[in-house]
């Protein structure tokens, strides 16, 4: 009889943890744009109600845009009533932080490691968080693109440069997600005497001379293209410039460290050797 009992309260308890499982996940909001293509890669695409601004892919997913991270306020998230929250500290207003951990919305603010190996970590934190345990084959897939970079020996230099229109143009110094993947793809960052992100000057891009100057597609369609970009002060004098070595890639891919962080080593990796001396 005892044992039947006690078999019986650990039925319960599953059930319970089960069920409260399952509530926690039945209602997702994410808040980083990585972290959202995770939760679509591990299976839970359906459970997100709402995402912020950087989350732009899979383009199947269609919810509620939330706005940028650094502006959002907490009515706005209450009010879609989540049952887990997801973000990373990148960004994340400290003030929202605290009130999203003092909400009682089960939340989750990650630290993320811009590298391969800090991917493939967070890729196990979230799916921890998640209750979802086949999430190895999600990582091995990001090694085995990885391995389809070809290694290019003169490492060319690449000026990652933000652009929302010519009015705004910022380079990416050091410790950058940018400045760790132009690393990953063979190449090195044409500046090195400063951390994140820096006014473009002239006498920089004369300076640093690069041989691809490398933006995010929006920001090169801002500029009004290959054309538009050459028309930057001093960006014709360039290497660059001189080859038209004006490359661009979709942002979330270039920089976000998700679970196509491969695909992205790989398509700059290419970008980058077609033309490197």
């Amino acid at each position: 009889m005892k044992n039947t009992i006690t078999f019986l309260f650990c039925l319960v308890c599953i059930v319970t943890f089960s069920n409260e499982n399952q509530q926690n996940q039945s209602r997702i909001i994410t808040l980083n744009g990585s972290i959202t293509e995770m939760v679509c890669a591990l299976g839970y695409q359906d459970k997100i109600v709402a995402t912020d601004v950087t989350s732009t892919f899979p383009t199947t997913l269609k919810v509620k845009d939330l706005g940028h991270v650094r502006t959002l306020s907490i009515e706005s998230i209450m009010a879609l009533k989540p049952t887990l929250i997801l973000a990373t500290e990148k960004d994340m207003n400290p003030d929202l932080a605290s009130k999203l951990k003092a909400s009682g919305v089960k939340t989750h603010i990650f630290k993320q490691e811009f590298s391969i190996q800090g991917t493939k970590n967070l890729i196990q934190e979230v799916a921890t968080v998640l209750g979802e345990k086949n999430f190895t084959a999600l990582q091995s897939s990001i090694d085995k693109k990885v391995k389809n970079a070809k290694a290019i020996p003169s490492k060319p230099k690449v000026l990652f440069v933000y652009a929302r229109g010519a009015g705004t143009l910022m380079v990416a110094g050091k410790n950058t997600p940018v400045d760790k993947m132009i690393a990953l793809a063979g190449g090195q960052n044409a500046v090195s005497g400063f951390d994140d992100f820096k006014p473009l000057t002239p006498e920089a891009l004369l300076a640093n001379n690069p041989d691809y100057i490398l933006f995010f597609d929006s920001g090169l369609q801002s500029l009004g293209g290959v054309e538009g970009a050459l028309k930057i002060e001093g960006l014709a004098k360039t290497k660059a410039g001189k080859n038209k070595n004006i490359i661009a890639m979709d942002g979330a891919l270039l920089s976000g460290f998700g679970p196509r962080v491969g695909e992205g080593v790989v398509e700059l990796n290419q970008l980058i050797s077609g033309n490197a001396k």
